[in-house]
């Protein structure tokens, strides 16, 4: 959705740059000093619209092409983010400065106002400079990057986009979260570490409980040998987790990779089901069992 509506943004500024260069050429617009006063003319408007589509339309064909540059490193893959990011503020300052040149303003003395601005500034958007510092931090520390697994108090997801100002995460069901990145603390990059997924199941407490460990091992090796591009190593039997009220709960864990945490743990719990069911022990379910006083007449 996002690289449709780059290319959209790109051809409609196409489109708009070129019909103010052909409403130019009508004009007769050929002189190309700067002026000293501001006043509006048909001339100076073509040229600040010239101006303005072919900034954004350069932009949008830059930022087109550093988000389709295929590379498997997820540390280039955030460097091209950041430059995309940064490429928006560019073309916002080269907008400004040059269109304000073209109306006819004195930079130089906008120039001699830039410390009291930037103090001004500085004062009232101090939450947007800690974004940009921490966001450069981000990236030259290392930190985490685009395509890493990480979890921000308590979100889970794969970073999808990290920008100068902000970081975004997608969950597995495909929620994205925006964080400030002033506020990326306490982070936990899973990426490259084995996950441990965890998987209760309960059996009867008649079951013969020795007899059912002892097919265990077998069982453990099936589901590893039909799970392989999944499952780091066999997964393991735990042992007894509670004595519940209707079952005794049985612990396994397999060792899975991160982006298949949740994966792992339905699917064990699936061959799990099945597998019990070969060994001769079925699942119990939560029921009620109500006993009459015989002596109590109803």
């Amino acid at each position: 959705m996002k690289d449709k509506s780059t290319i959209v943004r790109f051809l409609l500024c196409a489109v708009l740059l070129a019909g103010v260069i052909v409403w130019g050429v009508a004009a007769g617009v050929v002189k190309l000093e700067m002026p000293r006063a501001i006043t509006l003319n048909q001339d100076r408007i073509i040229k600040l619209c010239l101006l303005v589509f072919g900034v954004i339309c350069i932009e949008s064909l830059l930022t087109f092409i550093l988000r389709h540059i295929k590379t498997k490193s997820h540390r280039a893959r955030s460097v091209l983010s950041v430059l995309a990011s940064i490429l928006k503020y560019v073309a916002a300052i080269i907008i400004l400065c040059w269109g304000l040149a073209i109306l006819g303003v004195n930079l130089t003395t906008i120039a001699a106002s830039v410390g009291i601005i930037a103090l001004i500034i500085g004062f009232s958007a101090e939450s947007l400079i800690a974004d940009i510092v921490t966001g450069a931090f981000i990236i030259f520390e290392n930190q985490y990057n685009v395509g890493d697994i990480i979890e921000v108090d308590g979100f889970r997801g794969t970073v999808t986009d990290i920008g100068i100002r902000t970081t975004s995460i997608t969950d597995p069901a495909g929620n994205i979260k925006i964080i400030n990145n002033s506020a990326m603390k306490n982070i936990l990059n899973r990426s490259d570490n084995v996950s441990l997924s965890i998987s209760d199941i309960g059996v009867p407490y008649g079951t013969d409980l020795a007899r059912l460990e002892a097919g265990i091992p077998g069982l453990m090796q099936e589901i590893y040998n039909n799970h392989k591009d999944m499952m780091v190593a066999v997964p393991r039997y735990l042992g007894v987790q509670e004595l519940a009220e209707s079952s005794v709960v049985l612990r396994f864990a397999a060792d899975v990779h991160e982006p298949d945490l949740y994966v792992g743990m339905r699917t064990m719990n699936h061959d799990l089901l099945l597998g019990f069911r070969k060994l001769g022990v079925e699942v119990p379910f939560p029921q009620v069992d109500v006993h009459f006083d015989k002596d109590v007449k109803l």
